[in-house]
């Protein structure tokens, strides 16, 4: 019983999370203004992209309290989005 009334009450805190993504944007802005390579930069905000992606999958769409079995079913499609995305890069980057 205690196990389940720990798992209720996990609240995240909405406003930190939204600072966050907010802090993360205006890194995005930031780095896209600056002088720095092209391909240092698409890296660069991807990584960034992933992390705000990730926190918005995980708190407000609550995957960070559900159970395995829905974090497998959110997972997939990632992965094959992954997938899609690395053949044609790994296919230029072999083939040029």
């Amino acid at each position: 019983m205690s196990e389940h009334s720990a798992t209720e009450n996990h609240r995240p805190n909405y406003l930190l999370i939204f600072g966050a993504l907010f802090v993360l944007t205006l890194i995005e802005i930031g780095i896209a203004l600056t002088g720095i390579a092209a391909s240092a930069q698409v890296v660069i905000l991807l990584a960034l992209a992933f992390t705000k992606a990730l926190l918005v999958a995980l708190y407000y769409m609550h995957l960070k309290f559900e159970g395995p079995i829905i974090r497998i079913i959110a997972a997939v499609p990632v992965l094959l989005v992954l997938i899609v995305i690395l053949i044609p890069i790994f296919d230029v980057w072999i083939f040029g």
